[in-house]
């Protein structure tokens, strides 16, 4: 039986909600830190992520002010940021609340505990220094709700939708981290000792902030290069947050699918091939170097085919 376009976007969007969180969550716990340790450069640290949620104008017209407690404060727990945690966990759930009687009992309880844990905390959080245990929570609660659905969600069509939305989400995440981070200063290579120290910081906390570090340092032992992690986080065919992984299994996603919609939609799943067909066979400095295609350009084919989805299934009933 086919899924409502109703239920199947519920489940799209819950898959990219949780997942929104959980990359929110990992990069906000890991920057926050770095800028306490290296408190005189820490609009280094904060701009690419600034530039990840959109740019720092709504912060500033919010708080006055763009420091490490009000961005702390707009990404965490401030539900007029669309993208903070809070947010992402209070749009989880409102996508899950439609899907209680399609998805196992586990799942609803999971996410909607996640939100009566991670939604009604504020900047006592910061006072009290506990914003790495609300990132920690945010973090393996995401990661729970996704255990749960892998062990017991049917491997149907509302599991595919689940799953091409994380996936989505996911290597959108990555790109732009990885673009944030090879803008300006942070693709510049300097021989001076304190400059080659800070961009290996910041690299080491863009890897963190990925969950790639530990990863990283198992498969390339020649150190921090941004070329090496470029290469690792973008082409990577088995790292799970890598661009191309994550690549693959929207396209194999989208193709289950298919199956359930024969021939209805080529042109979604042409553009998912398409994407992963350039991954496999471009190098990194074909991205980085020579930018055909840029980054920009591989973020653009992400959003070209979520939109895609959305005209194709959630468009009409």
């Amino acid at each position: 039986m086919l899924l409502l376009s109703r239920l199947a976007e519920n489940l799209y969007w819950t898959g990219r909600y949780m997942e929104r969180a959980e990359n929110t969550a990992r990069l906000l716990n890991v920057n926050y830190y770095a800028t306490l340790e290296n408190a005189g450069r820490a609009r280094e640290y904060w701009k690419p992520l600034l530039e990840l949620m959109g740019g720092d104008a709504p912060l500033r017209a919010k708080y006055g002010r763009v420091d490490a407690r009000s961005i702390s404060q707009w990404m965490a727990f401030d539900l007029d940021n669309p993208s903070s945690i809070a947010s992402s966990m209070r749009y989880a759930r409102e996508n899950a609340r439609g899907l209680r009687d399609r998805i196992p009992s586990e799942m609803w309880e999971s996410v909607n505990r996640s939100y009566l844990q991670l939604c009604f905390e504020n900047e006592s959080v910061l006072d009290r220094d506990g914003l790495f245990e609300y990132c920690a929570h945010a973090r393996d609660s995401a990661q729970f709700f996704f255990g749960i659905a892998f062990a017991t969600l049917p491997r149907d069509e509302g599991w595919s939708f689940m799953r091409a939305g994380q996936m989505l989400e996911r290597g959108d995440n990555t790109l732009r981290v990885l673009r944030g981070r090879f803008r300006g200063l942070d693709a510049d290579i300097s021989d001076h000792p304190t400059a080659r120290a800070l961009q290996e910081q910041r690299w080491v906390s863009a890897l963190k902030g990925l969950s790639a570090y530990e990863a990283y340092r198992k498969q390339v032992h020649s150190g921090i290069d941004p070329d090496l992690i470029g290469d690792f986080l973008l082409l990577d065919e088995f790292f799970p947050r890598s661009v191309r992984y994550s690549a693959v299994n929207l396209k194999d996603a989208l193709k289950q699918i298919e199956q359930w919609h024969p021939g209805q939609h080529p042109d979604i799943l042409r553009l998912a091939r398409w994407l992963v067909a350039r991954l496999q066979y471009l190098t990194v400095d074909d991205i980085l170097k020579v930018e055909d295609p840029s980054l920009e350009v591989l973020i653009g084919d992400f959003n070209r085919i979520g939109a895609a989805i959305h005209n194709a299934y959630f468009e009409q009933e």
